[in-house]
């Protein structure tokens, strides 16, 4: 895939993706489009080679299983989160205060709260009825962080904005008694049912504003959940587009709950991605010594974006390795293995990347200035498989709004496609 047709595919994605929901459900559309198998976990699985893929709520894994794999044949797996932080639909949420109607919601993971301020912003995610069936919901444009006015904090540009989440993020959705305009009503009423039909629901806000190509030379990308759509979109695209001739079981893992610590049935430290391999190899007749002689010549590559140095905060960022937007993805590495990184994953990174005719770059964080952590350690914890980290370099991230270089997605993919065919 072209460059440029590769990010407006990425923008689609990202707007077809407002939660973890949507984004596995978008990912499964796309892998049923390509041939892929979907299956159930309740039911029997085929075996064999072949294109498969199982949901499970916002967490997806596909597969593919080349001609010739025998019981020790090893795993190439791509591995990504579904999830970005920013803000989830509490219960009762409905509320009233002086005319405004609001919704309730509490902070997920940990969003750049002013980022949120001032937009147009979407409820997304599941609805869980009384009897039992589900359906997923988006609002579009419906609620409003509304900041308060400068004539009101005169000190606001001089002592910074501070925002206390549970009494200045309320979002404004409606004006009136209430009566009018129930959140989770108005939810139900989206799938033809009602409030009443309701018995659970996964919602969380989204911003609604479309991607957009900026800068003087159209050398930027901004939208919103590039943490870590981006990751997962590219890692679909190199997965669907590996040719015929594998010789390892090619692997794409997008877990849900990463930004909240990963402790879920769907997210990294839960059991689905060990599941699925345990599935398979007992599917190809492995013994459990076999197993674990091809998790011996496995790998795992854990993507996750990073940060790139920000012109105007030099001094947050380590002083020698400083990754710039457009120069490639990025090799994320840490002594205190927050990052999987080792000197074994870092050469089969530049394996991949040379495979794919591509350069890479190597970030690490300032000293002073601990790092955020992704699925790469945990994969590694559980597994055993030897793991390693790496994403496109963004600014903002954790904003509502992201933005990172119009080129590196694309790279990215390429490189993730490189590494899943492997050394064939």
């Amino acid at each position: 895939m072209k460059l440029a047709n590769h990010l407006t595919d990425l923008g689609r994605f990202v707007q077809a993706s407002p939660s973890s929901f949507h984004a596995a459900a978008e990912a499964a559309r796309r892998l049923s489009e390509a041939g892929f198998e979907h299956l159930e976990e309740a039911a029997e699985w085929p075996t064999g080679p072949g294109k498969r893929f199982v949901v499970r709520d916002g967490a997806i894994i596909a597969w593919i299983e080349p001609a010739g794999v025998t019981t020790t044949t090893p795993f190439r797996i791509a591995g990504s989160h579904t999830d970005s932080p920013g803000f989830k639909l509490k219960p009762k949420p409905t509320t009233v205060m002086q005319g405004w109607i609001q919704a309730g919601v509490e902070v997920y993971g940990g969003p750049l709260f002013n980022s949120w301020l001032d937009r147009e912003l979407e409820f997304a995610g599941r609805l869980v009825f009384t009897d039992g069936s589900s359906e997923l919901v988006r609002t579009g444009p419906a609620l409003r962080f509304a900041q308060l006015a400068v004539h009101l904090d005169r000190a606001v540009n001089s002592d910074g904005l501070k925002l206390n989440p549970q009494t200045h993020l309320n979002p404004i959705v409606g004006v009136g008694t209430g009566t009018n305009a129930d959140v989770v009503d108005h939810l139900a009423r989206l799938t033809g049912k009602t409030g009443a039909d309701v018995a659970g629901y996964d919602i969380v806000v989204a911003d609604t504003a479309p991607p957009a190509v900026f800068g003087l030379s159209d050398q930027f990308f901004a939208s919103g959940r590039l943490d870590n759509l981006s990751s997962v979109h590219a890692s679909l695209v190199a997965l669907i587009d590996l040719p015929d001739d594998l010789t390892e079981i090619a692997v794409f893992a997008a877990f849900d709950h990463e930004e909240v610590g990963s402790a879920t049935r769907s997210g990294a430290s839960g059991p689905l991605l060990s599941d699925v391999l345990h599935r398979i190899s007992a599917g190809n007749g492995a013994t459990e010594s076999e197993r674990l002689r091809a998790y011996a010549g496995s790998w795992c590559l854990s993507a996750d974006a990073g940060h790139a140095m920000h012109p105007n905060y030099p001094e947050r960022h380590d002083p020698v390795n400083r990754p710039i937007v457009g120069k490639g993805p990025l090799l994320k590495i840490n002594a205190n293995q927050r990052y999987a990184t080792d000197a074994t994953g870092a050469a089969e990174w530049a394996r991949s990347c040379a495979a794919a005719g591509i350069e890479y770059q190597e970030f690490v964080s300032n000293n002073a200035i601990p790092c955020g952590s992704t699925i790469g350690p945990l994969t590694a914890t559980l597994l055993g498989i030897r793991t390693f980290d790496v994403g496109i370099a963004l600014l903002s991230m954790h904003s509502a709004r992201e933005m990172c270089s119009v080129d590196d997605p694309a790279l990215f993919a390429a490189a993730i496609k490189a590494f899943l065919i492997g050394h064939a």
